[in-house]
């Protein structure tokens, strides 16, 4: 096998990893692969190409990587200083480097990431590359991580020197060229051998990266497992995993593993028990909320590079409403949305339009509260003029996860989750209006911030296409909440 930077990060993550995607790259998962990021991380490269000033690319073949070396070498010999993309090849392991600078005694690698910090993959990616340019008979002065500043505002035109942060990794990186030697002869021999490697299961399956092989390794854990388990995720999963404890009933025998929650989704799996309803505390709950109703939910958007002045990087960006309003008990439901329009900064209409819609000292239901009121209060901040209106909405946010997230409302169904996304279905399973899955095109957040996020490049017709979309998803997720309010009011009469 020939080795590249993937590959190589991949060997250091889980050699059987590796192996599965050299001999059984049919079992991979590209459900794991997030478009998303992978398209940000271009969006960053290519702006990052250019934070030395004058720039010459090595164009990507897949097919020709002997022409990306060939070009390099061309390049290095017309003294060009600044090189993105850079290519090089020793003994079957290949890189491209994503800024090579020139300096007059030697070359410095400067790897490019879209991440607002330095994570410890990224030494070993540049370490590998580090290794390979030493092969190849370069003078490797330095070793450098670029990645974007966080705290880094948008005034007026993008100021690359201040949008993105330089780590000098040079140090680490050449303390780690034996571990990358023998680490190359390592992975090539796992992965050229036909017998695949015993490696067990373990938190490399999630970090750095999810792995698109985990239906293959996993098979032999029996369902439910300890990674069900409401509240566990991976580390804490493989803590109680690594202790002996696998399945719902190592659990079941060993209670004090638990919190209450926890107690509760085991023996309602194991003991097949009927929903959990605690009516004094649900009663307790909607005994807070007053006439009339507000139910509210936010779509949000995020990108790396701040497209409008007085954005951080990844900021959320709220693009869209959806409201139900429900004036008095048995009254006709009522709806109102806003959805802003591509490629214009949506902040000012969005909180004009909300401070229209919702008046002062209303009440207000979300779920998961913490993200709508985060959402207005950032709006609060920047437009001072509707602090006062937007602050009063804020205030008066009542969280309709409460009742599932406190334990007061559970089923076998929810699956130790109190998302939304799993609590709808388990209160309304074959209600047709109320599965997500039944929408057009976009299905959950995410979608929906990507389709927001990319509006502006599509033509008129697919525009219109997409926003009905998105005005229809955000619309399932404020009725959805009126329909779990009915519930727990029905539940508890």
């Amino acid at each position: 096998m020939n080795l590249s930077k993937s590959r190589y990060t991949r060997g250091v993550q889980c050699a059987r990893m590796l192996w599965l995607n050299e001999h059984h790259p049919e079992l991979f998962d590209d459900s794991v692969m997030n478009q998303a990021v992978l398209a940000t991380g271009n969006e960053v490269g290519d702006l990052a190409m250019g934070y030395f000033g004058d720039f010459v690319e090595v164009p990507f073949d897949r097919n020709n990587m002997t022409g990306m070396i060939a070009k390099t070498q061309e390049y290095l010999e017309a003294g060009e200083r600044v090189i993105c993309e850079a290519s090089f090849s020793y003994d079957g392991n290949f890189c491209s480097v994503d800024i090579l600078r020139v300096v007059d005694n030697g070359v410095e690698i400067i790897e490019v990431k879209s991440s607002t910090s330095v994570k410890d993959v990224y030494y070993h990616d540049v370490a590998y590359q580090y290794w390979v340019l030493k092969h190849c008979g370069l003078t490797v002065t330095g070793a450098y991580l670029m990645y974007i500043n966080n705290q880094y505002v948008r005034n007026g035109d993008l100021v690359l020197q201040d949008l993105f942060t330089i780590a000098d990794l040079t140090n680490r990186v050449r303390e780690m060229q034996d571990e990358v030697g023998g680490n190359i002869t390592s992975f090539k021999q796992i992965a050229d051998d036909p017998i695949e490697p015993e490696i067990a299961i373990g938190p490399q399956c999630f970090d750095p990266y999810p792995c698109g092989f985990q239906c293959h390794c996993w098979q032999h854990i029996p369902q439910p497992n300890v990674f069900d388990l409401g509240g566990v995720g991976g580390v804490n999963g493989f803590r109680l995993f690594n202790d002996g404890y696998v399945t719902f009933a190592d659990l079941f025998d060993n209670p004090g593993k638990l919190n209450h929650k926890q107690r509760i989704q085991v023996q309602t799996e194991l003991m097949d028990l009927p929903p959990t309803i605690d009516c004094g505390a649900i009663t307790e709950f909607l005994a807070t909320l007053d006439f009339p109703l507000y139910f509210l939910d936010f779509e949000t958007f995020q990108q790396a590079i701040p497209p409008f002045d007085g954005l951080k990087p990844f900021q959320q960006i709220p693009s869209q409403y959806s409201l139900h309003v429900l004036q008095s008990p048995g009254s006709t439901l009522e709806h109102f949305e806003f959805l802003a329009e591509a490629g214009t900064d949506p902040r000012r209409p969005l909180a004009r339009r909300l401070c229209a819609d919702i008046p002062e000292n209303a009440c207000v239901l979300a779920y998961n509260m913490g993200f709508e009121k985060g959402v207005i209060k950032q709006l609060a901040l920047i437009f001072p003029d509707l602090a006062k209106h937007l602050m009063s909405i804020h205030d008066n946010i009542r969280d309709l996860m409460k009742p599932f997230f406190k334990g007061h409302y559970y089923s076998r169904e929810m699956r130790g989750s109190y998302s939304i996304k799993y609590v709808l279905p388990a209160l309304f399973p074959d209600d047709p209006e109320l599965n997500y899955d039944n929408l057009d095109g976009i299905h959950n957040g995410d979608e929906a911030m990507n389709a927001f996020a990319n509006l502006s490049n599509n033509d008129e017709a697919d525009t219109a296409r997409i926003r009905a979309q998105l005005l229809a998803y955000c619309r399932l997720d404020t009725l959805a909440m009126v329909r779990i309010w009915e519930k727990l009011n029905e539940a508890c009469a």
